[in-house]
């Protein structure tokens, strides 16, 4: 029986994990594209660091209106949805590239994360109840194995393509006349041309693929008569306190995440580092998280359990944040790296802990988590505010109060039911 229930979600799981390995790759290119825009489009830290927050505040405002759509279509079709919305960004993206436009650039990534607020919040709910919720913080570290090992190789391959001379570029730039050096920038501007115009075809040809993949459109707690909702009488999202507490510790997380990978390039540029090598920066970052995933895996749930995880989780990533802020050059940019251990299982274990027990309302609960994403775009933001007005290491301040509130849902958040 179980040999058979583990069967029937196989099939679904390989298919969503390609999902996550395309919105991964996607995702975590904007390490390498903040440094590149930083110089092709001449901003300063806090300019350079809008890239992730048009990327992330798409979230916010795409996230309930995808709560909408997924009623209409179920999420199967929605996940279709979600890819051909991230194409046509690519598509955006490209264009930008030709006129060397810095809001263009931003309304891409804007509408590219537009759609992966839509195939993430049809994805993630699916891979967590398409099989047993004890083990679906291991399904979901997964799934993140997925998505990081996209996110360790992407800026790598972007680098090659539009940074493999970086360090020359940039010394070549000084003592440029003007008509030379907007030349010199709009020609490394093209360059992302090329990469783009590829992940616009897979997007879309994966679009097309997923629509007729044969996924069962699972049923939801929402279909059941006796969902605890129901019998609690409850009426609106908002009275879920797992729900609500488990999205503001989302939107921290999500913060400190893009924090830790997306920053790291540019920080180890601060400090003394070569392109060349500061380039790799993003990719040590997720290649700690494929290693917190893999421990997951192990441990969930036999050893330990998912409020142990986040719990555990939590305690290193403060401990981590404090040697970011206090250490040397070097061990700052390894302790950065490492955060990415301590943020490996966090989205997993917040996941199905918000969710459960929200019975009808678990479409609507997934999306307002989804909302919470929005975390990538303002704390990296305050980041380039502090970076700019004292030092990249100092603006590193924030990820001590995100890791505290993580530590509260892990501690008490997660278990309140009521608000009174």
């Amino acid at each position: 029986m179980n040999s058979q229930h583990n069967n029937s979600y196989f099939l679904p799981m390989v298919v969503i994990g390609t999902l996550f390995f395309i919105f991964g790759f996607v995702t975590w290119l904007n390490g390498i594209l903040i440094p590149y825009f930083k110089i092709s489009c001449e901003l300063s830290d806090f300019e350079a660091t809008l890239v992730a927050f048009a990327f992330y505040i798409s979230y916010t405002v795409i996230a309930l209106p995808a709560s909408w759509i997924l009623k209409k279509t179920g999420f199967h079709k929605g996940m279709t949805v979600g890819l051909l919305v991230m194409a046509l960004g690519t598509l955006v993206f490209i264009a930008a590239a030709l006129n060397r436009v810095y809001w263009m650039f931003l309304s891409g990534l804007f509408v590219m994360g537009a759609g992966l607020a839509i195939l993430q919040t049809a994805a993630n709910p699916y891979i967590t109840i398409i099989g047993p919720r004890e083990s679906a913080a291991q399904r979901i570290s997964i799934m993140g194995i997925c998505n990081k090992l996209a996110g360790a190789i992407a800026p790598l391959i972007l680098a090659y393509y539009i940074l493999n001379d970086g360090d020359a570029f940039v010394k070549s730039l000084e003592g440029m006349e003007n008509a030379a050096r907007a030349a010199a920038l709009n020609s490394l501007a093209h360059r992302v041309i090329g990469p783009y115009l590829v992940m616009t075809a897979i997007l879309v040809v994966l679009g097309i693929a997923i629509r007729y993949a044969p996924l069962p459109e699972v049923e939801t707690e929402e279909e059941t008569e006796t969902s605890l909702a129901e019998v609690n009488g409850k009426t609106s999202i908002f009275q879920f306190p797992q729900l609500i507490l488990g999205a503001i510790a989302l939107f921290f997380y999500v913060g400190a995440e893009v924090i830790a990978g997306d920053t790291i390039i540019r920080y180890g540029i601060s400090q003394g580092f070569k392109i060349e090598i500061a380039k790799a920066f993003t990719t040590y970052t997720l290649i700690a998280m494929i290693i917190g995933y893999l421990a997951g895996i192990v441990l969930i749930p036999k050893f330990m359990s998912q409020r142990t995880a986040l719990l555990t989780s939590a305690l290193l990533g403060i401990t981590l944040s404090v040697l970011v802020i206090l250490a040397s050059p070097i061990l700052s940019i390894i302790a950065l790296a490492l955060l990415g251990l301590a943020n490996a299982l966090v989205w997993p274990a917040i996941w199905p802990l918000a969710i459960h027990d929200l019975g009808r309302f678990i479409k609507t609960g997934s999306a307002i988590l989804i909302l919470a994403i929005a975390g990538g775009a303002i704390l990296p933001l305050i980041w380039g505010k502090l970076s700019d007005m004292f030092t990249p290491q100092t603006a590193y301040l924030i990820l001590i109060p995100s890791y505290i509130v993580i530590l509260f849902y892990s501690v008490w958040g997660y278990k309140i039911r009521s608000w009174r």
